[in-house]
This record gives C-alpha cells, structure tokens and sequence, in this order.
C-alpha cells in the first residue's frame, strides 16, 4: 500500500482524520510532530523557543526525507510542511497527498484553547487569518482537497479512501 499523506493548515482535523483511517485500514498513523518531539525530547513550543522556527522546519525536512519512500502507512504533518516544496514533491512521488481544508472560523473554534501552537501567540484570530493567507497559495498547489468543515472525521476518511481507490486501485 502506498501512504496517504494529510496536509493542511493547523486545525484542519489531520491528526483526527488520520487516526480514523490508521483503524480503518490496520496500518500505522505516523504523526509527525509527535514523532520530532520524540526525537528531540522537547515539545514543538520548545523548540521554537529554544531554537526558532528555520531549526524546525529542518527537522521536518528531515522527517520527510525520511518518512517519504516508506510505504502504508497514514503520514500527518506540520501546517507548515507546504513551506518547503521539495515537501511536497518527495510525499507525492510515494502516495496519495490530500490537502485538508476548513474556514477560519472553524480552525479559530478547533484550536482555541490549545497552548501547543507557538505561531499561535497573541491574538489567534489575528495569527491564523495571516498565516492562512500567507500559505493558501500553497496548499492551492495540491491538487487533491478535502473540505472538513461541518463533516465528520468519518466521511472525511471516506473522501480520502475513495480518491486513493480511484488513483491506485
């Protein structure tokens, strides 16, 4: 089985959905910023802290580079892995990459009041209506979107196996 791959921006449900078709299809959910703290032994807020955001996005890379040519299983990454195209690229040369979207409003609602999103700071409203400006044009780069506002992580999950039905049998 070749990986399905969930991008999108934070609050877009990439964890949650993962984990429906990791039980749905008996294979393991890879979460990548889980998988970064363990390596590092810190949260994600700490390696900004400690080390700032480009020391970050290398070890996503590094993740990618690595996670990329595996095969079957779920991969949920970062918001920001669309940053780095070469991201992309590598994930979409292995399986099937799927954009998960959703409104402002819904990703303001999902992630309220969670204190582990370091580019979250301050106003959030604020910080994701420009970080989601900032990157729309290039989760637009994917041809495979998903919207998940207002639907289930089920259906969603069902979205995503019939595209990759469709495109690997």
């Amino acid at each position: 089985m070749k990986n399905i791959i969930l991008v999108g921006f934070m609050g877009t449900g990439k964890t949650t959905v993962g984990a429906h078709l990791a039980a749905q299809l008996h294979v393991p959910l890879l979460d990548m910023a889980p998988l970064i703290e363990t390596t590092e032994k810190k949260s994600i807020p700490q390696i900004f802290a400690d080390h700032g955001e480009a020391h970050f996005r290398n070890l996503e890379r590094a993740l990618v580079q690595q996670l990329a040519p595996t095969h079957g299983s779920i991969i949920s990454t970062g918001g920001g892995i669309v940053l780095n195209p070469d991201n992309l690229s590598d994930f979409a040369q292995h399986g099937l990459v799927a954009c998960l979207t959703a409104t402002p409003q819904t990703i303001l609602q999902r992630v309220r009041d969670d204190q582990n999103r370091p580019l979250l700071a301050g106003d959030k409203e604020k910080q994701i209506q420009a970080l989601l400006a900032q990157r729309q044009p290039l989760y637009d780069t994917i041809p495979f979107q998903v919207q998940t506002d207002d639907r289930s992580p089920q259906e969603i999950a069902q979205s995503i196996l019939n595209e990759y039905h469709q495109q690997f049998g």
